[in-house]
């Protein structure tokens, strides 16, 4: 009989957000994150000390699935953040550090959770229509058939994650190809029911990251293909290249004794008898003028030579990954029994040929009009090219986003030392009625926008990882930063040439004042101003829709923890 123990009383914890510990566990959250921010953060490695894999990144996405995390009011956090990036894929770190900020700075108040949980909601809807506003500063517009702008937005994805190792040509070339995939997958004919297509990305490691390349259509590795020698495949009378894809196992050993048991009759061969039905199989597709058969597992070689002899491409171990686009591409249906060949489960290709890419040799499978890419996606190590990956599929997302609203937020800091400077602005001139409204004095107000605005600012704050003095100007509210060591000068247009986003430069006095810390009273100042002109260069630019939703999220979920007045553990 095993041991019974008595069932232990669940732990109430009362005002978590006052207890040592909490406060502990959400500056040390908040330390990694920061320090893992923007072009220069620092990568973290991880590993669960019991022989697992080691990871080394500085994606949101990475730290947040791999830290381990026991405190309920931050799992409450990431949870929420983790939720934020698996819908928009950008933007992580910067809801993570803006929720931190806001949950630091509100705690410290003398102001009751529920009246700032008012106040806060009060300024994000000033911030989100600000946003929304054709005079907003901070906005850029993504005109698709200029690619500049475009351009500049995938650079600023590929540049923000330092475990890429990508230098500036590397990353301008990886642009041209992100935006090139991109195109690829949009359709020509916009109808109801037009979807884009997919980039399928086959992994090349230990190779210069120059060498990826972009082929519409669908490669497939096979190894065995001789190069020089031509491909000879059989065709139908309209010169395409009929197909058939089997999503079922070829390989002759479909009895599985685990299944039950089958009764086989005195002198008759179980595996002669599913080689002849496989055979059967392919007399079928050859009668059928079928040229190319791809089987997603694993096919018999003596079917294979039998298609081979007949002028039948056949194709095994595709895998599960090829066969959604592949069927989509081609418009042939996945078979999943090889008892029941269908004419209309077949579909069609315009041409097969051999392309040999990073040392490696592909069937290429070319469609007559296809939303489908393939890419060949190299890197010199395998922590550089599994963080290539996640960017890659994070420029790409952010692609699909900026595509349905075709806006962007100037990077660099400035659109939250902008959105900042904003909120000072806004605030300071409300009328009584707003005041009456939230249920609040005009001083509450104050105290809770000065901590909003400091933790918009703590994320500009955030990019120094060098010991740089960060800057914001008056007339703007853009973000500068001095570089570390520089010398006392009357003149900070000596020290800084360009703002964090590359938007303003260094030719007008913009009175610039250093950026306000924790503590110090705010400076008055007007409502700032969009820019006139755009300085020639390169911008750094953040995805609109993910910026938004972080800024939304990142407030929402501080509110929810402020307003935690008991934590309940079970600790059976």
């Amino acid at each position: 009989m095993s041991r019974l123990e008595a069932k232990k009383p669940p732990l109430l914890i009362s005002e978590p957000l006052t207890g040592e510990a909490v406060s502990q566990a959400l500056s040390l959250l908040s330390g990694i994150l920061k320090s893992s921010y923007g072009p220069a953060g620092r990568l973290k490695q991880l590993h669960n000390g019991v022989g697992g894999c080691v990871c080394t990144s500085s994606q949101s996405s990475t730290l947040l699935g791999n830290l381990p995390i026991s405190q309920p009011v931050l799992r409450v956090l990431t949870a929420s953040v983790r939720n934020h990036v698996a819908r928009f894929s950008d933007c992580g770190l910067f809801t993570a550090i803006l929720c931190c900020g806001f949950i630091e700075n509100f705690r410290s108040l003398n102001v009751a959770p529920s009246t700032v949980i008012k106040i806060s909601k009060h300024l994000l809807s000033l911030c989100m229509d600000h946003l929304k506003s054709e005079a907003c500063g901070c906005r850029v517009s993504v005109d698709f058939s200029s690619v500049e702008t475009t351009l500049c937005l995938i650079r600023s994805i590929l540049t923000s994650k330092p475990a890429c190792m990508l230098s500036k040509i590397e990353v301008d070339y990886l642009a041209s190809l992100v935006l090139k995939a991109f195109i690829s997958t949009v359709p020509c004919h916009a109808g109801t029911n037009a979807a884009l297509g997919k980039c399928v990305i086959i992994p090349v490691k230990g190779r210069r990251v120059v060498d990826s390349t972009v082929f519409s259509g669908l490669l497939i590795e096979m190894p065995e293909i001789q190069l020089g020698k031509p491909l000879a495949v059989k065709r139908t009378g309209s010169n395409t290249i009929k197909i058939a894809l089997f999503s079922v196992s070829m390989s002759g050993d479909g009895f599985d004794p685990e299944e039950g048991t089958v009764a086989v009759h005195h002198g008759v061969s179980l595996e002669a008898s599913e080689l002849n039905q496989l055979l059967d199989v392919g007399k079928q597709l050859v009668e059928d003028e079928v040229g190319l058969v791809v089987c997603q597992k694993v096919m018999h070689p003596s079917l294979k030579q039998f298609l081979k002899e007949n002028g039948v491409i056949a194709v095994d171990r595709a895998g599960l990954s090829v066969m959604e686009p592949l069927g989509r591409m081609t418009g042939s249906q996945p078979i999943a029994s090889i008892h029941s060949l269908s004419p209309g489960c077949y579909g069609s290709l315009k041409d097969l040929c051999i392309e040999s890419a990073a040392s490696k040799h592909f069937l290429h499978l070319i469609p007559e009009d296809t939303v489908i890419c393939s890419l060949i996606l190299c890197n010199r190590s395998e922590t550089a090219w599994d963080e290539l990956k996640r960017v890659w599929e994070t420029a790409e997302h952010v692609l699909q986003l900026t595509m349905k609203e075709p806006l962007a937020l100037l990077g660099g800091g400035c659109t939250e030392t902008h959105l900042a400077s904003y909120i000072r602005y806004k605030s300071s001139s409300l009328p009584a009625s707003t005041f009456k409204d939230l249920d609040c004095s005009q001083t509450q107000y104050q105290l809770v926008a000065d901590g909003f605005c400091r933790s918009l600012e703590s994320v500009a704050r955030s990019l120094c990882h060098d010991g740089e003095e960060i800057l914001t100007d008056m007339v703007y509210g853009h973000c500068w930063f001095v570089p570390p060591g520089s010398p006392c000068v009357s003149k900070w247009s000596d020290l800084v040439s360009k703002c964090g986003c590359g938007m303003n430069d260094n030719t007008e006095d913009l009175s610039w004042r250093f950026l306000q810390g924790q503590s110090g009273s705010p400076v008055a100042q007007g409502c700032p101003k969009e820019p006139s002109a755009k300085v020639a260069g390169p911008l750094t630019l953040d995805c609109f829709a993910a910026k938004c939703s972080g800024l939304q999220v990142a407030l929402e979920t501080a509110n929810l923890i402020l307003d935690l007045s008991y934590v309940i553990e079970d600790q059976n």
